[in-house]
């Protein structure tokens, strides 16, 4: 398995090809980004933010990746990477874009289930800088980690192997720094997903996997913080403009979080944080252990054929 880093980035300004030049990436107009020292990239224009800070919060990053460390959603990572992988042939190598990637939990998870004759070229993205940083000081702390194992200062960690050579970015989902028709699989986890953006740089025939909360994701959480529960929203059974329906993999499972502490986690690192009154933080923040339901829609779209043809758009 070769994890290698998705270098095909176009300057958000015009759109050009950045090419990287030590620490900089530059395209043929003069337009330069500096790579910061944790390892990303920012190609998020000032003019292309809606606030100063956009995204997850620093808090919501550390509460993620306490939450995620910890495998609670261990089989939403395995369940993500087989629909990614799934009829992918060997010796392939796959360009992959992680569209609002955070910490990089799931594109590490992704790395370390490829297969040994698989290649993976990878791109994480996130609108949050903080998220972002996460993400690379990550791995560079793994790339660091693997050397000293090698000079025989200590081990790397198993669970994160594979990750080295990530493209980092902080970016836009509705204007992504990324050439056109460049991307065999673009994965998006509970995020905001820019259909015209992804059919622009996804390859003809190439995979979109839409990650959803279902009708009962977290309901024991959500009857806790909320006085009534909304009807849940339909699931999307009608492919995008430009997309074809591919597979739908309903994922339902129980986890058990075992304190105060993650059930604090998992509340700061979602929506429901700010959605909730202050009597339902409150309650919240009275429970010492709680069962929950995780259930969630994997929705594969495919590229139309027809969409990639200029003249047909």
């Amino acid at each position: 398995m070769a994890v290698t880093a998705f270098t095909q980035l176009a300057c958000p300004l015009d759109g050009e090809p950045l090419q990287r030049e030590d620490n900089t990436w530059r395209c043929s107009k003069g337009h330069s980004f500096d790579v910061a020292r944790q390892g990303y990239v920012n190609l998020l224009p000032v003019q292309n933010k809606r606030s100063r800070d956009p995204g997850d919060s620093k808090a919501m990053v550390v509460a993620r990746q306490e939450f995620l460390a910890a495998g609670f959603y261990q089989p939403i990572a395995q369940a993500v990477a087989g629909a990614i992988l799934n009829g992918v042939t060997s010796s392939a190598t796959l360009n992959c874009l992680d569209a609002g990637c955070g910490e990089g939990y799931y594109l590490r998870q992704l790395a370390a289930q490829c297969q040994p004759d698989q290649s993976l070229t990878v791109l994480g993205l996130d609108i949050s800088k903080w998220a972002v940083q996460a993400a690379a000081r990550q791995d560079r702390h793994v790339q660091h980690s693997e050397a000293a194992s090698v000079s025989g200062q200590g081990a790397a960690p198993v669970s994160d192997a594979g990750t080295k050579n990530v493209s980092w970015v902080v970016g836009n989902n509705a204007n992504l720094p990324v050439l056109p028709a460049t991307l065999d699989r673009i994965l998006c986890m509970f995020g905001f997903p820019g259909y015209p953006e992804f059919l622009r740089v996804l390859k003809p025939g190439g995979k979109l996997l839409m990650v959803d909360a279902g009708a009962d994701h977290l309901r024991e959480l959500r009857e806790i913080i909320y006085p009534t529960l909304k009807p849940a929203r339909p699931p999307q059974n009608q492919a995008p403009a430009g997309f074809v329906m591919g597979d739908i993999q309903q994922l339902r499972f129980s986890v058990r979080l075992p304190d105060a502490k993650q059930i604090g986690n998992l509340l700061v690192m979602t929506p429901h944080l700010y959605r909730a009154s202050a009597e339902g933080r409150a309650r919240a923040e009275q429970l010492t252990e709680l069962q929950l339901t995780v259930d969630v829609r994997l929705t594969t779209l495919i590229k139309d054929p027809v969409a990639a043809d200029p003249d047909q758009q």
